[in-house]
């Protein structure tokens, strides 16, 4: 006599073969600890057959009598809530496991357990017996009401076990465990079934306990409720020999709710066809999905997986096989085309290498590198077993990629830095050049992403010349980071320096350096991050060099009006001594008229020249605006009042004084004091405005009286200058 056995689908051979076979073999030990010994659900007096009997025929009639008394119970028991032939398990349906059916559906799972124990004795006792047949057809439509009720749980209660919901609650009730508990969490204990042995399940009042507050008590008793009654089903089941119907409803369900949510957070799933889609797209398209990646990325790991994972881990803790490889199967796809996106991405940066100019893109790469660093602990936990060691392997490839794009992206901005060509007119007025800008604004960016650097440039160290650069991190990991940030900012200076020289006048070559060097210093100092990787020391340093440039552009673009006073007049000057009722010095006519035509000439050419200059820090400009008065009005208020005195005494200039003495000392403050604010206001809204009086004024030979007060319409840039 053959019949097929559903649970192992194999037919009975011969008697030798049937004990190796029987799809009834008692499970490991470590499978059992779900449900009690399926002897002591049997009747009472089914214990003696553990007795030694007197006679084997004894022994026989007994056990058969108690097997037909728990088929009888079993087809009462299971017949009820058994499917027809015809429906199908996911037709609507009356659910047994409600909240007023726990009576019988103790009685439904103790009698399945039952009819499992007398069937394991049929089969090493007599494997052709009518009442095996009989049994594994009651135990195929107690399954077939299971797996039901497994799908109908699952669809039900879809809301309360969102992946979301199970992540927030659970993962808060795993580490706020009970006070003397030694468990970590839902999935880490021993969970029986409420119907087995209530005190071994987590509560909602547990949970409430745990939790730290009462708020949706029974939210929470529907979460923990469905989760107790999906795990007694499942153990059932895989004890019984039914866990590939289990799981197959169970991957169905829970599939379709992670692909939906994935779907939500607006990722797409990639496959050949969006894979080709990427590589066709230019970055700019790919911007928007980078950031969509990074927002489903995180919810995806923390809340997705993780609640994915523990609705599994629980739900099949009788079997960590089944539960590792169910759980894997459902996140797959979804899993692997999320970690394969930064992939996609590094591939598609490569092919745009040409395009040095899109400097931004390393912002992304490093977005994406550093949030698979940071969900690393988590992925590591989540994907820690061996069925879903692909996925942890994907992540890994993605991460390894990316800090492999970002290192090459770095050196190609070093380079592009190295072989910018200055073709076009160097910067007007000596103002800040779009190098500088856009050097700085690439390095404070990159300075944001520090602590990754360090990984990603590893012990890449860099040798600089040590009056430049000195880490303040000795031999520390960041001090690779400091270095390079450094090796790049040297760079950029160097470039500067070839870039001075292309303006075609010394002082204004110094000013341009002092303006760059200066917004460099500024933003380092204001940027926390730079500032603690370059330290206090590299600060002063550049800072020091700007006050060399600015001293050397005051040495250079006044050094010929300063040179049109008398040595000892300069050096009073230098003290601020003197004045207008100064020692006069007996001078000719025709003496004082040259000195007068020397100065002007120097003054209105230096003036002319620098009226459209830039300073681009108010302060520097201040301070360069206070220093050139302090060396040119006292000397020129010493040589007014002597050499004009004799002009008015000797009264043999044509024209007259005013057409030889064109400024008094209060003008020349004014004239100053409008100067470096660039042709379009750099300093300031009333640069342009101050530079067009000051343009004015010099134009007009009558501009300014020898016996005029200053014009109150010209802001003096300080007080002192009077000193």
């Amino acid at each position: 006599m053959k019949k097929l056995f559903k649970s192992a689908t194999f037919s009975f051979p011969d008697h030798h073969s049937i004990k190796s076979l029987s799809p009834f073999s008692p499970p490991p030990p470590s499978h059992h600890y779900s449900f009690k010994s399926s002897h002591s659900s049997l009747p009472s007096h089914h214990h003696h057959h553990s007795r030694t009997p007197s006679s084997s025929s004894s022994q026989h009639t007994f056990s058969e009598s108690t097997n037909q008394e728990i088929l009888h119970t079993a087809t009462q028991i299971i017949t009820k809530w058994g499917c027809s032939g015809d429906s199908g398990i996911y037709e609507a349906a009356e659910s047994l496991f409600t909240e007023d059916r726990k009576e019988e559906v103790r009685a439904f799972i103790s009698i399945v357990l039952d009819l499992q124990a007398a069937m394991k004795y049929l089969l090493s006792t007599d494997p052709y017996s009518d009442m095996l047949i009989q049994g594994q057809n009651l135990l195929q439509t107690a399954m077939t009401r299971l797996q039901r009720e497994f799908y109908i749980i699952l669809k039900t209660n879809k809301q309360y076990l969102h992946p979301e919901s199970l992540s927030t609650r659970l993962s808060k009730w795993s580490s706020n465990p009970s006070p003397g508990s030694s468990h970590g969490g839902l999935w880490s204990r021993s969970s029986k079934s409420d119907f087995e042995d209530p005190d071994d399940l987590v509560s909602e009042e547990d949970y409430s306990l745990r939790s730290g507050d009462g708020s949706g008590l029974e939210s929470n008793k529907l979460v923990i409720s469905a989760m107790n009654d999906l795990k007694l089903i499942a153990d059932c089941m895989i004890s019984s020999g039914y866990a590939k119907e289990c799981v197959m409803v169970f991957k169905m369900v829970r599939k379709s709710i992670v692909d939906e949510a994935l779907y939500s957070l607006g990722f797409e799933r990639l496959c050949s066809s969006t894979s080709s889609k990427l590589h066709k797209m230019s970055w700019e398209s790919l911007e928007p999905k980078i950031k969509n990646w990074l927002s489903a990325v995180y919810f995806a790991v923390r809340a997705l997986f993780n609640g994915e994972k523990i609705l599994s881990d629980h739900v099949f803790s009788s079997s960590s096989t089944i539960g590792e490889s169910c759980f894997y199967e459902i996140i797959r796809d979804g899993a692997l085309s999320l970690f394969a996106f930064p992939e996609q991405i590094v591939a598609k940066r490569k092919k745009l290498t040409e395009n040095s100019s899109e400097t931004g893109r390393i912002f992304d790469i490093l977005d994406l590198y550093e949030a698979i660093v940071e969900l690393s602990p988590e992925i590591e936990h989540i994907f820690s077993c061996n069925s879903t060691s692909v996925v942890r392997s994907q992540a890994e490839t993605s991460l390894l990629k990316l800090g492999e794009a970002a290192r090459a992206m770095i050196g190609e901005f070093e380079s592009s830095i190295q072989k910018e060509t200055a073709k076009s007119q160097p910067v007007p007025g000596g103002d800040l050049h779009p190098l500088t800008t856009n050097v700085m604004n690439y390095v404070m960016g990159l300075s944001e992403y520090s602590v990754v650097l360090t990984e990603i440039l590893g012990d890449c160290s860099l040798a600089l010349p040590e009056d430049y650069f000195e880490s303040p991190y000795g031999s520390d990991v960041h001090a690779n980071v400091a270095s390079r940030f450094a090796w790049i900012i040297l760079i950029l200076l160097c470039k500067l320096d070839g870039k001075a020289g292309r303006h075609g006048d010394v002082a204004l070559s110094y000013l341009f350096l002092a303006n760059n060097l200066w917004y460099i210093v500024d933003k380092v100092r204001r940027t926390v991050n730079l500032r603690r990787l370059l330290g206090e020391r590299w600060l002063e340093r550049q800072e020091a060099k700007v006050r060399q440039y600015t001293a050397s552009y005051e040495r250079v673009g006044w050094g010929k009006v300063i040179s049109s006073f008398q040595p000892e007049v300069e050096a009073a000057a230098e003290v601020g001594a003197g004045g207008v009722g100064g020692e006069a010095v007996e001078n000719s006519v025709e003496e004082s008229r040259e000195w007068f035509l020397k100065f002007n000439a120097a003054f209105e050419e230096a003036h002319r020249k620098q009226k459209d200059w830039a300073v681009v820090d108010r302060k520097m400009r201040d301070e360069i605006t206070v220093a050139v008065a302090r060396k040119v009005v006292p000397g020129y208020r010493k040589e007014y009042g002597k050499y004009r005195g004799a002009l008015v005494r000797g009264k043999g200039v044509n024209g007259g004084v005013k057409s030889v003495v064109r400024f008094a000392p209060e003008d020349l403050e004014n004239y100053l004091s409008v100067l470096h604010f660039g042709t379009g206001g750099v300093g300031g809204d009333s640069g342009g405005s101050a530079s067009s009086r000051s343009e004015t004024s010099l134009s007009s030979s009558s501009a300014s009286s020898t016996d005029s007060s200053p014009s109150n319409s010209v802001v003096r840039s300080t007080t002192t200058m009077t000193a």
